[in-house]
């Protein structure tokens, strides 16, 4: 009997473990899950590139372009928006000209990607966004395609967030910092003069998150592993406030958390984007807090999964061949030659 046991264990061990990989990769469509995530890198940005002015110090927004294959970040003095690879390198720079805006301090803390070259932009003081045209070594005439999210008299602690969603025709997501917190979503269109029309309403309390500010957020729906499942409505949230990176659903429910407190600890960490791949991106102003060398530059950040869960599918037929290794294995020890 042992003997008998022994021969059958070894097979019905490896059914059971593909069985369990299985559930686990289809539990895993639930959810990123943040805490299989880990620091993989960490890059310079140029602090002066290209020609036009445009400042690659303060980076305080990122957003991801697929079809680029590229990041496009902006720094908080709204000088211009900068392209880099995926390792921080300068691709090009566009200048932005804030004529017929009505912004004096030209706050850019927002930013996202909606494909074909085209982006929006946010104002934080006045609560505005303005859609542009990416075109390297131009000039966006920012007051040609806006909208106004809110009348509210935010200051400093107003729009410092926005993602793009593109399923169903295309939708927004936007965070407010602080004093109080606001989390967003809903439609934008863009027209000259702050033209637009603005059908953003609170999401849910952010109070719910657990977080003292909210600096970024970024959406799940790209992310190609994800889609068809309940995680493709989760959002990323990034707080400067409680340095965390949260996972969260649209009712505000946390589903996984990423401690910052340790990653580049001296600087403020501010813009958060993520591609197809679930790769997570960040962007760093430089040190601020005095401890800066001379030439201290902002930073990129890149967030890798440490071990890819298998597909569903591949789990699956990985499960049903273990199993019919059991069975043949069964059928050899019923029927010895």
């Amino acid at each position: 009997m042992r003997k008998l046991t022994s021969f059958f264990a070894r097979p019905l061990l490896i059914a059971l473990a593909a069985a369990a990989s299985c559930g686990a990769a289809q539990a895993a469509g639930t959810a990123l899950n943040l805490g299989n995530y880990s620091v993989t890198a960490t890059y310079a940005l140029d602090i002066n590139p290209g020609s036009l002015g445009v400042s690659g110090l303060e980076a305080s927004a990122v957003t991801y372009a697929r079809d680029r294959n590229s990041l496009f970040y902006v720094g908080d003095e709204g000088t211009g928006v900068i392209e880099i690879s995926l390792t921080g390198r300068t691709l090009g720079t566009m200048a932005f000209d804030w004529s017929g805006t009505g912004s004096t301090k030209h706050d850019t803390e927002s930013l996202a990607y909606l494909g074909n070259g085209q982006l929006v932009v946010g104002e934080e003081r006045l609560y505005d966004a303005y859609k542009f045209t990416y075109g390297n070594g131009g000039s966006a005439r920012l007051a040609n395609a806006g909208v106004s999210i809110s009348n509210d008299n935010v200051g400093n602690d107003g729009l410092e967030g926005l993602a793009y969603d593109p399923r169903n025709g295309g939708s927004f997501v936007s965070v407010k910092q602080d004093v109080p917190e606001d989390v967003r979503a809903g439609t934008l269109s863009f027209a000259a003069s702050l033209g637009g029309t603005s059908t953003m309403t609170t999401l849910f309390d952010p109070a719910r998150l657990g977080l003292a500010t909210l600096s970024d957020v970024a959406v799940l729906s790209t992310v190609d592993s994800l889609a068809g499942t309940a995680a493709a409505d989760h959002l990323l949230f990034l707080s400067l406030g409680s340095r965390m990176l949260v996972e969260a659903d649209r009712s505000g429910n946390v589903i996984s958390r990423f401690d910052l407190s340790n990653v580049l600890a001296h600087n403020g960490i501010e813009g958060v984007t993520i591609d197809e791949n679930g790769t997570i991106y960040l962007v760093a102003e430089q040190i601020q807090d005095g401890t800066a060398p001379a030439n201290a530059a902002s930073q990129l950040i890149v967030l890798s999964a440490m071990a890819p869960v298998p597909e569903p599918a591949s789990a699956t037929l990985m499960a049903i061949g273990a199993l019919s290794l059991f069975g043949l294995a069964l059928q050899r020890r019923r029927n010895p030659r």
